[in-house]
């Protein structure tokens, strides 16, 4: 599989304009600040981008980035903007050809950066074994990666990979491909329907049971999209299951619970962040204001004290008195207070 996905991405496509779907092409809107970094990348470089749009985390600056299949670099390029002279990015990536062209405009990118000196490298290996690479435990604040994890044969290495040479408090921040169910593995093996992102694709539960058992307790959602497979040949394949591209960000603590606690914590949001002055968004379902008094569950509340955003808000309450879990998250309260059984539904579990 590693064979056929280094032919795809460096011989077979020669620009994104090669891809037979949208599922690795997905550029939402960029803010104003992200297009004029986007303006500083070399031409051939932009060009042979393959991703999920542009995987963008809040406080970036100083921060040192790992991504996961960067390619020919060009989100690395943009987050060696967005981190300063004082951060730094490495981009790992496994084919020869992409590496090349990310390799060999660091010195243009460095002149148009205005820096002294490069804050980006570029290594080949594998996702899978970054242990290959003398990458040290706990070395990176942030991972990133942007429609690559799907194309791995080996998810949980990645995953725990990733776990390993992270921060404690550190983030995976990365967009990929999902699918709605398990892809039967005769589509799995077709090369071309793996390459464009599709039979590659996590079942979304199976991915959020493996991230868990990877140390990555609490997975949290940003956002989502369906795919569209524009193909007519693809879609007669693999149609009858649908796709989704998601963003996700999987924070490295240790204590966090499997649910949403209610622990009558709150927090207020401080601002101060470059770019989310007036709102900070966690995750699609943590949309928090400036100055507002926002209720949070147990974890919510570590992922924000535990990690670079603590000193951007306020925090409100401890863990020493349990409400149960928290109104509109986790797991709703299964007893209805009856010894009978309902026969009255036909649905099954859930």
């Amino acid at each position: 599989m590693f064979e056929d996905v280094k032919d795809y991405y460096g011989k077979v496509l020669q620009s994104s304009g090669d891809l037979k779907t949208d599922a690795c092409c997905t550029d939402t809107n960029m803010p104003e600040h992200l297009k004029q970094a986007m303006s500083k990348i070399h031409a051939e470089v932009a060009s042979r981008y393959y991703g999920c749009g542009l995987v963008r985390p809040q406080k970036l600056e100083g921060m040192r980035i790992l991504d996961l299949g960067s390619g020919s670099g060009r989100d690395c390029y943009i987050l060696s903007q967005l981190v300063g002279e004082e951060g730094f990015v490495l981009g790992v990536d496994m084919t020869d050809e992409q590496l090349d062209i990310a390799n060999k405009y660091i010195d243009y990118h460095t002149e148009a950066f205005g820096y002294k000196q490069p804050n980006i490298a570029f290594k080949k290996g594998y996702i899978e074994k970054l242990d290959e690479l003398e990458l040290e435990d706990n070395s990176f604040d942030i991972i990133v990666s942007n429609c690559v994890i799907n194309l791995s044969p080996d998810k949980e290495s990645v995953l725990k990979e990733a776990y390993r040479v992270l921060k404690p408090g550190g983030e995976l921040y990365f967009s990929d491909v999902y699918s709605d169910r398990r892809v039967p593995d005769e589509l799995v093996k077709d090369p071309i329907l793996y390459g464009e992102c599709l039979s590659g694709a996590l079942y979304w539960n199976d991915f959020l049971n493996l991230s868990k058992k990877c140390g990555f307790l609490d997975p949290r959602l940003v956002e989502d999209r369906p795919l569209a497979i524009d193909n007519t040949e693809i879609e007669q394949l693999i149609g009858h299951i649908d796709f989704f591209s998601a963003t996700y960000r999987l924070f490295k603590l240790n204590d966090l619970e499997s649910h949403c606690e209610d622990y009558g914590q709150s927090v207020v949001y401080k601002g101060g962040i470059i770019h989310h002055e007036e709102v900070f968004i966690l995750d699609k379902h943590h949309t928090i204001e400036k100055g507002r008094h926002f209720p949070v569950c147990g974890n919510t509340w570590k992922m924000l004290y535990d990690s670079r955003f603590k000193t951007h808000f306020e925090f409100y309450g401890d863990m020493n008195t349990h409400f149960g879990i928290f109104s509109g998250c986790g797991t709703a309260l299964p007893f209805n207070g009856s010894d009978s059984i309902d026969t009255s539904s036909s649905e099954g579990c859930c």
